[in-house]
């Protein structure tokens, strides 16, 4: 019996290969037809024809709209290699077998979570969602937007995905307020169910045509133990903005983002600032909740612009023999003649240093205390060169050389504990007791100097610091208390050599703080347990609500169960014995695993080790100036700039997250990447990584290829 060709076509058999997913059979009369969902080429679709020209039409076709063919032939290969492969598409037939590109394959164990993995989309090319990658990328990256309107871009792009219709910098900055709208609607969802408080910083930033700008930043440790930092604004501010029109920006700021009744902390980079700024926002805030402590927790300034200021005024102070120093490493280096004789001399004398005399870079302070360390190893030799070289005219006399070494010994402890501050990637408010009681302890000393130079610079370093120690000190210690290894024991330590015979009634300041604080959370617990707080805050709320008339109440109920025999959260915590210091302890994971333990002061440490008490990012650590906004940002309009600026920040944490979290990652070569013994990898490894980024980011950002968990 014949079988119909209507049924033949019907049969499923006849149809799994699986080129027939871009095909659609059609029969015309007793003509079956393949027709290309792509291209809607028609060629034959008879069962007698196979599918070798299908797929030789396939592979030139999806040449031209970008679909990986090769990929879903090798689907059954992938299964049980378990890679991922980043096929190419192959060329036109007449192209030479070297033109080819090969593919890249990136192996991952088998082991690894299936969110963990880095997997390449394959589909169909689609410009609008490409287009939205090349703003990330330019977001991620810091690129210009004009770069999109670059001919060697535009050839570029054209060469590697022709399809790819390049946008002018217009749409790109549609397509970067776009990504910034989402992002402030998720931050804002964020910080207002956040159940703790919110600790904000304030930075000043300027152009290189003097503009102002004003980066409003939030910190606050999240319900699941990590420190986080969102830019919630990038002002530019008027050219003739006053001190009382600068508290309204902030203050606006902060009741735009709703954000005014969970505040805890407020830092500042200037130990310099005018206190009727932070009075006036005090003031607007307080309108809403009353500050923690009576406020004696609230303001706060930045102790790496203490350092920085402190610098500059020793910097300054040493600034005619600074001089004479480069003046001597550049004589040196004027002729290879002066320099031979130098060499001698240095030998001559026992200087076996190798050590290059490289001048420094003024506004980089860290390079000063290198050059200076530089000079006094050669300082023998310096003293000896006038006698050999009469055109020498910079040589130091005894007291400067003593002066120099002086100075080299306060730079190298300010550079040690700028490192500290610098280097950590989640800087918690305990971090910076010791530390800065470190200088302080130190300072005391310097002050002491029988020479009437170094004792007078260390007296006006040492009235700087005390302006600083008068308003941070208390939040400093409640923080290093707050650390399981310390508790009250480090306060003790320091104080005894800072105040001496008077220690005992400093220490009892800092006790009586910490308690205050504590009562004040332990309030506002038992008010959220009769539904009387506001929702997200850690102190009562001063609205107008009648069961506010019962406040009073709730203060007498906690002082007269206080009488009783229960031990509160603080009086266990500080009982216990310290635990033991170890370079892998982390403070946040501690705290985390000791929630139910200390269920109310755990609450306030999340609130006050989520502090900033250092505003200056790392690559600005040693930078005399101020931050400067680069050239392409500072040419933007101020909506498109404040979006760059913000998402910027969030941009970078997931790249270094998605670095630190790669268990493998493609060399250059195709050949892996992994960790050294504990996690380590090597500045030549991240070289490699930063440079992979970059060029897989941009090259996804074409193709639509992107990884899992990134951008």
């Amino acid at each position: 019996m014949e079988i119909p060709i209507e049924s033949a076509i019907k049969k499923p058999k006849r149809l799994t290969s699986i080129v027939w997913n871009h095909f659609e059979r059609v029969r015309k009369a007793d003509i079956c037809y393949a027709v290309c969902v792509h291209c809607n080429k028609k060629l034959s679709g008879s069962s007698n024809s196979g599918t070798t020209h299908l797929r030789n039409h396939l592979m030139r076709c999806l040449k031209r709209s970008n679909f990986d063919v090769s990929q879903l032939l090798a689907a059954k290969r992938r299964k049980k290699d378990n890679t991922v492969g980043l096929a190419n598409i192959n060329c036109d037939e007449a192209q030479r077998k070297d033109e080819y590109m090969k593919p890249a394959l990136i192996k991952f164990d088998q082991d690894l979570k299936k969110d963990d993995i880095v997997t390449i989309a394959s589909g169909k090319f689609d410009n609008d969602r490409s287009r939205l990658d090349l703003a990330r990328m330019i977001i991620l990256h810091g690129y210009p937007l004009t770069m999109v309107d670059h001919v060697g871009f535009k050839v570029f792009v054209k060469n590697l995905q022709p399809l790819f219709e390049v946008v002018p910098n217009n749409d790109v900055e549609h397509f970067c307020m776009e990504i910034y709208r989402k992002e402030k609607r998720q931050v804002y969802q964020a910080i207002n169910s956040l159940q703790g408080r919110i600790n904000l910083s304030v930075e000043m930033w300027s152009s290189p045509e003097n503009v102002e700008y004003l980066c409003l930043t939030a910190h606050y440790i999240d319900e699941d133990w990590k420190l986080q930092k969102k830019i919630l604004n990038f002002v530019t501010l008027d050219p003739t903005h006053t001190e009382d029109s600068l508290s309204e920006v902030i203050s606006k700021c902060l009741m735009d983002w709703d954000i005014h009744s969970k505040l805890f902390a407020f830092t500042l980079d200037d130990c310099s600032t005018d206190d009727d700024i932070v009075l006036r926002i005090k003031d607007r805030i307080s309108q809403s909740r009353p500050l923690a402590g009576h406020g004696q927790l609230f303001d706060i300034r930045s102790a790496a612009h203490l350092l920085n200021s402190i610098v500059q005024d020793v910097l300054e102070a040493l600034r005619e023999v600074i001089q004479k120093i480069r003046g001597s490493f550049k004589h040196v280096r004027s002729s290879q003649v002066v320099q031979g004789k130098f060499n001698e001399i240095a030998q001559q004398v026992g200087i076996n240093s190798e050590r290059r005399l490289i001048l420094d870079f003024p506004v980089r302070w860290n390079s000063t205390y290198i050059m200076l360390e530089t000079a006094l190893e050669y300082r023998g030799a310096f003293s000896l060169l006038q006698e050999h070289d009469p055109s020498y005219a910079s040589s130091l006399t005894d007291t400067e050389w003593e002066w120099t070494s002086f100075v080299t010994g306060y730079l190298k402890l300010l550079v040690e504990i700028t490192n500290v501050f610098s280097g950590n990637k989640s800087p918690t408010a305990s971090i910076y007791f010791p530390e800065i009681c470190h200088v302080h302890i130190q300072l005391i000393e310097w002050c002491k100097s029988p020479d009437d130079f170094l004792s007078c610079m260390a007296l006006k370093m040492k009235a700087k610091f005390d302006k600083y120690w008068s308003k941070c000190s208390l939040a400093l210690a409640v923080a290093a208390i707050l650390d399981p290894r310390f508790k009250m024991k480090l306060v003790e330590y320091y104080y005894s050599q800072i105040y001496g015979s008077t220690a005992l009634d400093r220490i009892k300041e800092v006790s009586d703080g910490i308690k205050e604080l504590f009562d004040a959370y332990s309030i506002c617990s038992t008010m959220v347990d009769q539904g009387s707080a506001l929702p997200g805050s850690s102190l009562p709320s001063t609205s107008s609500d009648t069961r506010d008339r019962l406040k009073g109440f709730d203060k007498f109920l906690y002082e007269t169960s206080q009488s009783q025999n229960v031990i509160s959260d603080l009086d266990k915590y500080l009982e216990e014995p310290v635990f033991p210091r170890n370079c892998d302890f982390n403070i946040l994971n501690w705290w985390k695993v000791h929630t139910p333990r200390y269920p109310i002061l755990s609450m306030m440490a999340r609130d006050v080790l989520g502090t900033p008490m250092s505003t200056v990012a790392p690559e600005s650590a040693f930078s005399i100036g101020g931050r400067v906004l680069d050239q392409c940002r500072s040419s933007l309009n101020p909506d498109i700039r404040q979006a760059l600026m913000s998402i910027h920040s969030q941009a970078i944490l997931l790249l270094d997250h998605y670095l630190l979290n790669q268990v493998n990652f493609p060399k250059v070569d195709g050949s892996d990447i992994g960790l050294y013994p504990g996690g380590v990898r090597s500045p030549l490894t991240c070289l490699k990584l930063l440079w992979a980024v970059n060029l897989i980011s941009f090259s996804m950002s074409i193709h639509h290829m992107r990884p899992v968990n990134c951008l």
